[in-house]
């Protein structure tokens, strides 16, 4: 190319093509600008008028530079010379808005000019579908089959898109059996394109039989089969398979680690992510925002917002999702202050919120009880900004008034509020009356939510309770009655912990190891009787003796796993614990007073919120 121009430079006389031909030179060499800059020279200086190739070449050079601007000028240029009506320049135009994501124009061009060939309704699938035109490119698929234009491997890939984006497994089959019928290779593009379609639609054994099924297979396919079960929410496969892909001699890039860390997550599986997260950093992806995205889920899932905050604080490039995490991941904790704060240096550095954004904030406000502030951003910061609260917001905002005790003005919002309350918001609010004990309204409530949702078993425990609570047997005898009737079951308390990322389950009332375990956690109450523990019997929904009753809630699956915790961890480790249920009321209090005797920090997420319990105090501030 040096030479080129410098041939280019000494011509004394110059027109369309030697031009024409040093533009082409520029682009197809990587240097897209330099074929900008020579179009103005050419039109400016030299004063001569582009034809249809000139005009295609620069218009791909706007397109590759994204200069949406510069590419609208040549458009008029285009029109100025009529040279809009040579498919070159069409299609180059519709390549250009595309790549500028200017959807609106690229249909504009599409509908105004005459024409189109395989090249233009790629480009044009292409810009829909990852704009997220659905209905549109759903209407040009329609087109393109109806003028019989011939398909390409390009056009399969939009296609396997559009099926993907709109979970159409029906219109996504079609498409994949005429790839079967015209015997076209199912290359790394197609292949990875067929996968993604078919995870999205719930298919993940068709998309790990087309995956089993390619002769070559690049980062992205292997990518595509580990997201594909990520989104079936097989985690613990797409662990399994990852090996595999590194036998192969497969590098992953961010997005593969992406999966990885958020899949580590969803199985709050810790110790694994930790090593996934080293693998990262040696492969050069610290720095990638999807990458520090992950991390962020990952250790705010598995009970280390130290680590979470490490990470935010330590990433070059932030987006909105990378604020949103660490604000969800604060409130989470109980870090309701924390979470606020990042939320005004969100704000100061001009970082627009969204929808998720204000879930986050409000839920904030909710943990810390701040009622005049949860209704200012519910009622004018939102609107300045212009999001239209949803339910989720709605539903924050009767948290936040449930946890300050105002159960009447709860259920006056949600009587009041033209919004459509589904199960989630009506059992915060049972959850409310049962904690501050007004069993009047909770089982009120609780009834429209089994109108609701017959099959709710989380509402009929907490009835069950409310009753226990007030002594009433007749009560818990007619709710276990009507779970019978129902067929409903109440699921085990199933704690776990992970230890030299082995996986430890412990299941209420029972143990691998039974002797030990059970002689440490009366260890432990023992040691916690001097404090004041007293064992809280009062919502075990069993109608016994008072001894039975705390012989049945001591052995409850936190315990044993906190107690197995202690027994196999150094004493200054923290020991992090899961529970698929509510946490109950004694346990809560004993490991107060167990993280107090054993001088340990213990987290405990349960189905509700995460609980850390240091030095006999808990971040739930006793509401939970």
């Amino acid at each position: 190319m040096k030479v080129a121009r410098q041939l280019f430079d000494e011509m004394r006389e110059r027109n369309v093509v030697s031009w024409g031909a040093l533009m082409a030179g520029y682009l197809q060499n990587g240097f897209p600008l330099e074929v900008v800059n020579l179009f103005r020279s050419m039109t400016l200086v030299d004063c001569f008028c582009p034809n249809e190739y000139i005009l295609a070449t620069v218009l791909s050079s706007c397109a590759d530079c994204g200069l949406s601007v510069e590419g609208r000028q040549c458009h008029g240029y285009a029109l100025k010379y009529g040279l809009v009506f040579h498919q070159y320049v069409k299609n180059a135009l519709l390549y250009m808005y595309a790549m500028c994501s200017d959807v609106e124009a690229a249909l504009g061009v599409l509908n105004s000019v005459p024409g189109a060939d395989g090249f233009t309704y790629n480009s044009i699938l292409k810009a829909l579908v990852g704009n997220g035109y659905l209905s549109e490119a759903l209407e040009v698929f329609g087109r393109m089959v109806k003028e019989c234009v011939k398909w390409d491997s390009f056009t399969y890939v939009s296609l396997f898109g559009l099926c993907a984006a709109l979970r159409d497994l029906k219109l996504g089959l079609q498409v994949h059996n005429r790839i079967l019928k015209a015997n076209i290779e199912v290359d790394e593009f197609i292949g990875s394109a067929v996968i993604d379609m078919y995870g999205k639609c719930g298919e993940i054994s068709n998309a790990r039989n087309v995956f089993d099924g390619m002769q070559t297979r690049n980062v992205v396919s292997w990518t595509a089969m580990l997201a594909a079960y990520f989104q079936d929410r097989c985690f613990e496969e797409v662990l399994k398979l990852f090996p595999y892909m590194e036998h192969e001699g497969v590098m992953p890039n961010e997005f593969t680690f992406a999966v990885l860390l958020n899949s580590c997550a969803s199985l709050s599986a810790l110790g694994h992510g930790n090593s996934v997260h080293t693998r990262a950093v040696k492969s050069g992806f610290k720095h990638h925002v999807t990458v520090g995205n992950s991390l962020i889920n990952l250790y705010t899932k598995g009970g280390n917002i130290e680590a979470a905050n490490k990470v935010f604080a330590d990433m070059v490039y932030r987006d909105t999702t990378t604020w949103n995490a660490i604000i969800s991941g604060y409130t989470h904790y109980g870090l309701g202050k924390e979470a606020l704060i990042v939320f005004q240096d969100m704000l100061a550095v001009e970082e627009p919120p969204n929808y998720a954004t204000f879930v986050g904030v409000l839920s904030a406000c909710a943990r810390l009880g701040l009622v005049r502030e949860g209704f200012y951003y519910l009622n004018q910061l939102m609107y300045e900004i212009g999001i239209q609260p949803g339910l989720e917001h709605y539903t924050c905002i009767v948290g936040l008034l449930c946890r300050a005790g105002l159960l009447e003005q709860a259920e006056n919002f949600m009587r009041t509020t033209p919004v459509k309350w589904d199960v989630v918001a009506l059992r915060t609010l049972v959850n409310a009356c049962y904690v501050h004990g007004n069993y009047r309204l909770g089982k009120q409530v609780a009834e429209t939510v089994l109108d609701m949702d017959p099959d709710d078993v989380g509402t009929y425990l907490l009835l069950s309770k409310m009753h226990a609570k007030a002594n009433r047997w007749d009560g818990v005898a007619r709710i276990r009655k009507l779970m019978r009737e129902n067929i409903l079951k109440k699921e085990p308390g199933i704690c776990w912990i992970e230890i030299r990322n082995h996986t430890h389950v412990f299941v209420d009332n029972k143990s691998p190891e039974f002797s030990q375990i059970y002689e440490k956690v009366r260890e432990l109450l023992a040691e916690i009787e001097p404090l004041g523990y007293v064992p809280d019997v009062s919502t075990v929904v069993h109608d016994a003796e008072e001894k039975q009753k705390g012989d049945f809630i001591s052995y409850h699956s936190e315990k044993l796993a906190i107690a197995y915790g202690i027994m196999k961890t150094p004493p200054e480790a923290t020991i992090r614990v899961m529970k698929n249920q509510r946490m109950c009321d004694d346990c809560h209090s004993a490991v107060k007073l167990i993280s107090k005797v054993a001088n340990r920090m213990i987290i405990v997420k349960d189905v509700n919120h995460f609980h850390r319990f240091q030095d006999g105090f808990c971040s739930c501030g006793d509401y939970w």
